[in-house]
């Protein structure tokens, strides 16, 4: 059953967010479209737009609001394994600054994510099919780096080292605590906790320990 955008407004709000509605329509439309394809290439594991709702979503507009703070004017984002666009395209719903590229090397997933990019005219976002290692030296200068189940945490962070600009912000979803000190090589910015259906859910931030980034006023 297509989601309708009123069903949609409606089940956020039971969830903790307000959508105006120019976001209810979009998330919809995405909903609707992640359903569809997902009875045949097994995009994500609930099949029901609204447990997708519920458990998958949150993500994105967590994160908007934790850049709307950390990186209000980021120029360009690299979303590393972008998969079915989690939690990429929900979060672009909500916060617009720059450029964000979704990178993705699976073909299939590419093929939806250009396909939904299409449909909703999300401003600012682009599809790079590559592995993140092979990113060109335009895309190696980026404002912030984040990833949602890419790979060990620790491992990512090596992985996103050389995309990051000086002063750039690499993020961590994680379903564990923040650590209580960060890898060599790394300062700890800010963290916050959330949950999503009664699950617990951080995001970190570090940034590169040569870095002069300061707290915003």
């Amino acid at each position: 059953m297509q989601p309708d955008s009123e069903e949609v407004r409606a089940l956020a709000a039971a969830c903790g967010r307000e959508l105006d509605q120019e976001q209810a329509g979009r998330l919809a439309s995405y909903l609707g479209l992640l359903a569809s394809w997902n009875r045949r290439m097994n995009l994500v594991g609930p099949a029901d737009w609204r447990e997708v709702l519920r458990t998958l979503i949150p993500d994105g507009w967590v994160l908007a609001d934790f850049l709307e703070r950390e990186a209000p004017e980021a120029g360009l984002t690299l979303d590393l394994g972008a998969g079915a666009g989690l939690p990429g395209i929900p979060l672009r719903m909500f916060y617009h600054s720059g450029r964000h590229i979704l990178v993705e090397p699976r073909q299939k997933r590419t093929i939806f994510l250009t396909y939904v990019l299409g449909a909703l005219e999300l401003p600012g976002v682009a599809v790079r099919r590559c592995r993140a290692e092979d990113l060109p030296d335009d895309l190696r200068r980026a404002d912030v780096v984040l990833s949602k189940a890419f790979m060990p945490w620790r491992e990512y962070l090596e992985v996103a080292r050389p995309l990051l600009a000086e002063d750039g912000l690499c993020l961590v979803l994680s379903s564990e605590k923040p650590p209580e000190e960060p890898p060599g090589g790394w300062r700890a910015g800010r963290s916050v906790e959330y949950e999503v259906a009664g699950r617990y859910r951080s995001v970190w931030s570090f940034t590169p320990a040569i870095c002069s980034r300061k707290d915003p006023l």
